[in-house]
């Protein structure tokens, strides 16, 4: 069984992603690609009254057989003499697989035993199985923290804010935006959302514009795990984003 998470924050990896569809829009993905989201999403396509093209715009990026990863996130907690302080850094690009590889490596060295977790928000419906899925697409091997198959729940190294508020309830959705104001979290302010992303990336280039909004969500989601489990915010002279 894994050791108590809250003991120790130095073993906590928290991480964000940014993701965006391969093809920027519809009329670029290949027929035999196009034919077969629409046979994922006809359902969806059914019940919203909407094109397959539509759903795509909206979508495209979110799917992990899809899209792809253009930023990953992270931030690790650790003693600054009496204070916790706050470091994080990105991995981004336009190679997928070197992004990757990157994150791959940093896991294997340093968040590699049973003592380790990964903490993200919506992180185990969204962004563990996304980076494990794209890991597969590009034949890299999983890390221990993501190669979770026949583990039994409590065996698996992975925590999630939204679950932590859930409390049990899984009927809906609750942004990490949502969150953090109602439980008055300050956050680092931003020029776009997630719904940017794409735009940003493919029409403006904007790829460490959108890095810098993918670290101060690595923020928001360590001071909501922090406010979550009870322990005190860290400071913002403490926080460094590398």
């Amino acid at each position: 069984m894994r050791s108590d998470h809250a003991r120790d924050l130095s073993k906590v990896l928290f991480l964000d992603i940014e993701t965006v569809p391969q093809q920027y829009v519809w009329s670029k993905l290949d027929p035999r690609t196009a034919q077969l989201f629409s046979d994922k999403t006809r359902y969806e396509q059914e019940r919203n009254a909407k094109s397959a093209e539509e759903i795509y715009g909206e979508k495209g990026g979110i799917l992990a057989e899809f899209g792809k990863i253009i930023c990953i996130g992270v931030g690790s907690v650790h003693r600054s003499g009496e204070n916790m302080a706050l470091r994080v850094t990105s991995f981004q690009g336009d190679d997928e697989a070197a992004i990757l590889r990157q994150f791959v490596e940093l896991l294997n060295k340093h968040y590699n035993t049973d003592d380790h977790w990964l903490c993200g928000h919506n992180g185990k419906e969204f962004d563990f199985p996304y980076i494990a899925r794209r890991c597969v697409v590009h034949r890299i091997a999983l890390p221990r923290l993501l190669d979770i198959g026949g583990l039994k729940p409590w065996e698996v190294g992975h925590l999630d804010t939204m679950n932590l508020w859930s409390f049990g309830d899984r009927k809906a959705y609750t942004s990490l935006a949502l969150l953090t104001h109602i439980l008055g979290i300050p956050t680092p302010k931003d020029d776009i959302s997630g719904a940017d992303v794409a735009r940003v990336y493919y029409e403006e280039k904007g790829l460490d514009r959108i890095a810098t909004y993918c670290k101060k969500d690595v923020i928001a989601t360590t001071q909501l795990f922090l406010r979550l489990t009870g322990k005190e915010p860290i400071a913002e002279p403490f926080i460094a984003l590398v």
